[in-house]
């Protein structure tokens, strides 16, 4: 790389991290409380695929240890938000699904940062957004070594 585009590149993650770190800051200030980002997070998944999924496939979803997502897990369990059950067929398998509590609180939270999603792209304009979206989707697929979409 040249100079360029090291300047380049440290300014893009640069943004990134802010946005990142000021992103999570303001959601979590209008998420329900005792919700946390990687709570709504797992149900919202949970709510939009209508499916079980095992702690690990979650943890492989969102890009963190099994440990992690099992603290998650739990936490989301002792809401009463998932339901865990044994696999039937692999006694050391567990599998995770949301409970109607956990819809609920998840649509809360949803009903809780929708204003304040919605003005962000307000304020950017709808087609900067869609013009940021495939530039942001490449780059999270180069770096978790996943294939483009």
């Amino acid at each position: 790389m040249d100079d360029t585009t090291d300047t380049l590149a440290v300014s893009l993650f640069g943004e990134i991290l802010t946005v990142d770190q000021l992103a999570r800051n303001q959601l979590s200030k209008v998420l329900p409380k005792g919700m946390e980002i990687s709570h709504f997070s797992v149900l919202n998944h949970l709510a939009r695929t209508k499916s079980e999924k095992t702690p690990a496939q979650l943890a492989q979803l969102f890009h963190v240890t099994r440990g992690a997502m099992t603290n998650t897990v739990t936490k989301l369990e002792w809401a009463g938000y998932v339901h865990v059950r044994p696999d039937w067929d692999d006694a050391r398998r567990k599998w995770v699904s949301i409970s109607p509590a956990g819809t609920r609180a998840r649509d809360v939270a949803y009903q809780a940062i929708s204003p304040m999603l919605r003005g962000l792209v307000e304020d950017l304009g709808p087609d900067a957004v869609k013009e940021a979206l495939p530039l942001l989707r490449a780059l999270r697929d180069r770096m978790s070594g996943e294939p483009e979409t």
